[in-house]
């Protein structure tokens, strides 16, 4: 910070899609009649922040200047939006007036909302913020300053223990650390247990081996997945329990993951380095799934990064509405362009979807009459793109269980031992190639996924008959692959690409 006459200046951050430029609030006091102007490409609410500031100084019992306060917000072509800066512009108003002294205002950023009181209120994109900080490469002979927020906000922000976070419950409180009277305390990071006994365990699901296997596969090369079966058979449960199979998260994932749903305001310590579990409703509309919005924020398949995105009743979405997932299936991450701004968000999510055989759901059901026309069957299957339906890894069949059946089932294996296989096949891939095998492009899927001869044969005859297309069957050598992997096996064999094709079919 650095002070000149009645001139201040205070740093903060302000929020572009994932990252969290630096933003420098000017506060200059002039003569003339009292007036206070905020500019520099401000929103509505920021704008709105002169009467929150105006009051909180005030029952604070500090003076505001009867002065001309001008407060910019630099750089002036970055949009500024949402209560953050209220803190910011408190403390420059108050070192520019001589309320305050400058000589350890620099070392901080300051965010936060003000309430007329003068408490303060938490804020969106704490983590985010943090995040992006510790994302940039310090310059030789600097360090990083700590940051002052909000105590809810400096919470989930402490996360990134690479920066030092300072909760406070006041504008009094920020004021009394930076004269030295009562020092701030430093916000340590905290991890809190997720309690087991809400954990869903795969072996809930009675029966259903094909399918449990397939999820296994699914977890194990981060493939995605469509599930096609009648009403009651277990889709939803099994795709609720898909999470429990995927291997533990990494720091970075976690940090990437709870930095996306602070962006959106959804962020709970709890949920700290537990992979998430997004299922919008099928009337989700495309700014829903894939983020937008004036001010660009994160959609479902973003808050999905690094979990599951689990899409029920896929027929029933609007067609425009799942053609958005195509590219970010792909690529892993979606752009927003607006007129004003792009953002652009992660979005490495694991598809699982589940869908009826046909309008009423029971065909094929093995006491239940179906009474959709063949017309009908395809038109409600042909809701879903080829292409989108090209770009699922694995598509299974999960049929209807009969009483016996249902009653002789035998309890089937955990979650837990399930995902220690899993974990053991991942390893294998990430020590391999450094990445699961879904995410395996062009050469390197030659190079990883080779086949043997008997397997590169039935291959090409499944190909010819089948009549797929080059990334199907590709996508059926990753398959391919990662059946091996379970197995612990350096060669794809012929029986591993006869499971995989078998997993292509369900349509």
């Amino acid at each position: 910070m650095t002070a000149s006459l009645s001139l201040a200046i205070v740093r903060s951050r302000a929020l572009a899609g994932m990252d969290a430029p630096e933003v420098i609030v000017e506060v200059h006091l002039t003569g003339g009649l009292p007036h206070f102007n905020i500019v520099g490409l401000a929103e509505t609410e920021v704008k709105e922040s002169r009467d929150r500031v105006r009051a909180a100084i005030l029952n604070a019992r500090f003076e505001l200047p009867a002065r001309r306060i001008t407060v910019n917000l630099a750089p002036a072509d970055l949009p500024k939006e949402s209560g953050r800066f209220d803190l910011p512009i408190a403390i420059g108003i108050l070192v520019a007036s001589g309320q305050l002294p400058v000589n350890r205002i620099d070392d901080f950023e300051y965010a936060g909302e003000l309430s007329l009181s003068g408490a303060l209120r938490p804020i969106r994109g704490a983590l985010a913020m943090t995040h992006a900080m510790t994302r940039r490469p310090l310059t030789s002979g600097t360090s990083r300053r700590g940051f002052i927020l909000p105590v809810e906000s400096a919470i989930e922000a402490a996360l990134c223990d690479d920066i030092r976070v300072h909760p406070a419950a006041s504008l009094l409180d920020v004021c009394a650390h930076l004269t030295g009277q009562t020092l701030l305390p430093q916000q340590r990071m905290t991890e809190q247990p997720r309690s087991t006994s809400q954990v869903r365990d795969l072996s809930d699901v009675k029966g259903q081996a094909g399918a449990k296997r397939a999820l296994e596969i699914a977890a194990a090369g981060h493939h995605s997945l469509l599930m096609i079966g009648p009403p009651g058979t277990g889709k939803s449960m099994l795709a609720a329990r898909f999470p429990g199979l995927l291997p533990k998260m990494t720091t970075h994932e976690a940090l990437e993951s709870a930095a996306l749903a602070s962006l959106a305001g959804r962020f709970e310590v709890d949920a700290w380095r537990v992979r998430p579990y997004r299922a919008p409703h099928h009337t989700a509309s495309g700014v829903a799934l894939v983020g937008g919005g004036s001010v660009p924020r994160p959609g479902e398949i973003s808050l999905a990064h690094h979990g599951v995105l689990f899409l029920d009743e896929l027929p029933e979405f609007d067609r425009r509405v799942l053609e958005v997932l195509r590219e970010p299936l792909e690529s892993g991450h979606i752009t927003i362009s607006r007129a004003a701004r792009q953002a652009d968000f992660p979005a490495r999510f694991q598809l699982i979807a589940a869908m009826n055989p046909c309008p009423c759901g029971y065909l094929g059901h093995p006491t239940r009459t179906c009474r959709c026309t063949p017309d009908t069957v395809k038109r409600y299957r042909d809701r879903i793109s080829g292409p989108l339906l090209d770009r699922i890894d694995l598509q299974i069949e999960v049929p209807a269980l009969g009483e016996a059946e249902i009653a002789s089932a035998a309890i089937g294996e955990t979650s837990a031992v399930i995902a220690a296989r899993v974990t053991i096949a991942r390893d294998l891939q990430l020590a391999r190639q450094g990445s699961a095998n879904a995410l395996l492009e062009g050469r390197a899927i030659d190079d990883r996924c080779k086949p043997d001869d008997d397997g590169a044969r039935l291959l090409q005859t499944a190909l010819t008959k089948l009549g797929w297309s080059a990334r199907a069957y590709h996508r059926v050598l990753k398959i391919a692959r990662t059946i091996a992997d379970l197995d612990g096996r350096e060669r794809v064999a012929a029986a591993d690409v006869g499971e995989a094709i078998g997993y292509r079919r369900a349509l």
